[in-house]
């Protein structure tokens, strides 16, 4: 169909729900297809599942028991007492006591089928929306009318796919005012528009959906939800015509400069934004993931084809109204270099000028999040989200300024500016020829090894051969495929507990395993086809500045009663909810880890949702559902707030496989089809982020 015509996304299939595969409209909207294609990553470094087979096979090799393999878990890694008491400022003050009980109780609910519309939470709780696509902002925002939708009302209302979240309490609000961060990762036309709306006016709107919002909330006590504040002063959008200041080596740099920013230090809106992380300082990160599907470009360089850029038509077609993303034109090459980096904002200060931190690298972005070390330096855990790509930690040059004046805060600002970046080499404690191949899980789940972070940048100087700084830092795949890190199957949320100083890495899956080529099942991960990933969990050897680490797997995801490889850190598999593809994490107050999934409809059937996983004592391992979202919709930026017994998730492309005449999901507001909507509802299903409660509170 033509351009010009009222169908949007001529390149995306109109399909319904297929049970068991991924929806190609998420994929298509998404990630632009990574998965049908293959990113040019033709380094010759180690599979992770080939060096965690060595190590368990040897581990079977030599006869060891139980009590044998538990000495190799934890003779050589630093405990969690010992990383607790040596952490310092980056640890919260429940690590002295360590893990406790939380006051958030529940009775885990049964899986929900994939096809089933509806937000389902446990006995006793509600749920409620706090804010929905295209709710206004300020005083001078329209309501959002599915009919009467334009690229102007847009910008003043709340963005579409909300990933990344985060609240903050306002100081000295008591409690009863806080402020929601939430990012846009992408929009889906199809769904959102009817097909008789003008093509320009589809990709005038769909751009204004994107970027970032920041959004007063207020409650009357922490007993009762939260509502959002319209007109409120803090509330703002982040847009493509936001300015962003480039921070770090790569500031300045000829990689960067264009036409319209010959300085190479401005750069125009944030693409692709998927997870983050907040800081000690209170400041939030945003990961740009996916940007290579906004451009246009040659396609032939190596630079190209590490990062996905193509030369075929964009699904959304920016292009047409915007040169930059068209590398191809004068004087536009560089303009893709300015996406794919680690996004900061100050959500207490409107005025304030976001920044894109060059320090921390270029490639497809989960998130970052943040701890800081004994010494006192911030650290930072990042993950690239593809198959076959890596793990990376950056370490701040100067040290954190734990004061609370305004000097010390702004101080704290630079950290992500200036420091040292490596990526992850994981290894085993046997040689790779020692593998026996007999593909069992280990009794005694003593899936672990050792590791070492590779340099990238160190002390402001290159430590790959034959690259400047400047190139390390803004194409970094590239880089990192030099030294010889681990691939990975997607690692995307890391998070530090900042109760134990332990790192917890989401692999979410790697659909190659078992394809012609491609490396089969091994003991850490014995299916074909992962569909299901992992959980990693790294122990540093010291602080998180160390350059050695510990590493053994937490979980081994899939559904127990279909799926015999799956494991929970030795808990009893017949008693825990089965999960599948683990996106993002997060941390209650006493250390238990929680987890949103994206994708487990694909592998297990089941609604994505949300999970919590003790990490201590005897329930290590134990894996209980808290929610599932509604038709095929995905869990992200979950936020526990478990001493007030409140959880919010952000609830996003509900509906993603339907088209506007034809809606799979009426998320969240549930309006009949051929119903008069109430005012504030919608006949569309509308992306939110969305708050479980106590119903009895």
């Amino acid at each position: 169909m033509s351009v010009s015509s009222g169908r949007k996304l001529p390149l995306l299939p109109m399909l319904g729900h297929t049970k068991g595969k991924r929806s190609p409209v998420t994929c298509a909207l998404k990630c632009d297809n990574a998965c049908s294609g293959e990113v040019c990553n033709s380094s010759s470094n180690d599979y992770f599942r080939d060096i965690a087979s060595a190590t368990m096979s040897r581990r079977s090799a030599l006869g060891f028991g139980a009590a044998g393999a538990l000495a190799v878990v934890f003779g050589n890694a630093v405990t969690a007492t010992e990383t607790a008491a040596a952490a310092g400022p980056g640890l919260a003050a429940a690590a002295k006591a360590g893990f406790g009980k939380s006051k958030l109780h529940f009775s885990a609910i049964a899986p929900v089928d994939a096809a089933v519309d509806a937000f389902t939470v446990p006995a006793g709780f509600s749920w409620q929306p706090i804010i929905r696509w295209g709710d206004p902002l300020f005083n001078d925002s329209p309501a959002f009318d599915v009919d009467r939708q334009s690229a102007a009302a847009q910008a003043r209302q709340f963005g579409y796919n909300n990933d990344y979240t985060d609240i903050l309490e306002l100081p000295g609000s008591k409690g009863r005012r806080a402020v929601l961060f939430a990012n846009h990762e992408y929009t889906n036309e199809t769904i959102m528009f009817p097909a008789s709306m003008p093509a320009a006016a589809v990709r005038a709107i769909g751009a204004a959906a994107h970027g970032l919002t920041v959004v007063e909330l207020e409650r009357k006590n922490k007993n009762t939800p939260w509502s959002y504040v319209k007109g409120a002063r803090l509330n703002r959008r982040y847009l493509n015509d936001t300015a962003y200041e480039l921070t770090g080596p790569v500031a300045g740099s000829p990689l960067v400069q264009t036409k319209a920013d010959p300085s190479g230090r401005t750069i125009l809106g944030t693409l692709g934004n998927c997870s983050g992380g907040t800081t000690p300082w209170g400041t939030i990160l945003s990961g740009e993931e996916n940007f290579n599907g906004y451009f246009v470009s040659a396609g032939t360089s190596p630079e190209d084809k590490r990062y996905g850029l193509s030369s075929k038509p964009t699904a959304r077609q920016w292009e047409l109204d915007d040169p930059r993303f068209d590398t191809r034109n004068p004087g536009y090459a560089n303009e893709s270099n300015r996406f794919g980096w680690i996004v900061e904002v100050d959500p207490q200060d409107p005025t304030s000028t976001p920044k894109k931190h060059s320090a921390m690298g270029r490639f497809k972005h989960e998130g970052a999040n943040v701890i800081v070390a004994a010494s006192g330096h911030v650290v930072a855990y990042m993950g690239d989200d593809e198959r076959f790509d890596y793990l990376y930690k950056f370490v701040s040059k100067d040290k954190y300024r734990p004061g609370t004046t305004a000097a010390d805060r702004r101080h704290n600002m630079t950290l992500l500016s200036a420091g040292d970046l490596y990526v992850a080499k994981f290894s085993g404690d046997s040689p790779a020829a020692e593998i026996d191949g007999s593909g069992k899980l280990p009794a005694d789940g003593a899936f672990d090894g050792a590791g070492e972070w590779l340099p990238l940048v160190v002390g402001g100087k290159s430590m790959v051969s034959g690259m400047s700084v400047e190139e390390v830092l803004v194409y970094t795949r590239l880089a990192a495929d030099k030294v010889g890190p681990t691939k990975m199957d997607r690692c995307e949320d890391v998070q530090p507990s900042l109760h134990t100083g332990k790192v917890y890495v989401a692999c979410t899956n790697n659909t190659d395993r078992g394809k012609t080529g491609k490396e089969g099942a091994t003991e850490v991960n014995p299916r074909t086809l992962n569909r299901d990933g992992h959980i990693v969990e790294i122990t540093e050897a010291g602080d998180q500045t160390s350059t050695k680490f510990n590493w053994n797997l937490l979980l081994v995801c899939g559904d127990p009663a279909r799926n015999t490889s799956a494991y929970f850190a030795g808990f009893p598999a017949d008693q825990v909810s089965p999960i599948s593809c683990p996106d993002n994490l997060a941390f209650d107050s006493v250390g238990n880890l929680w987890i949103s999934t994206d994708g487990a409809p694909s592998s297990t059937g089941y609604a994505d949702g949300l999970f919590k996983v003790t990490l201590a004592g005897p329930e290590r391992g134990r894996v209980e559902q808290f929610l599932a979202v509604p038709r095929d919709a995905e869990t992200c930026g979950p936020i526990i707030h478990d001493e007030e017994r409140h959880v919010f998730v952000a609830v996003q492309h509900p509906g993603e496989d339907g088209s506007f005449e034809a809606q799979n999901s009426r998320f969240p507001d549930y309006v009949a089809a051929g119903a008069t909507p109430k005012p504030g509802q919608a006949r569309v299903p509308r992306p939110s982020v969305v708050q479980v409660f106590r119903a009895d509170d």
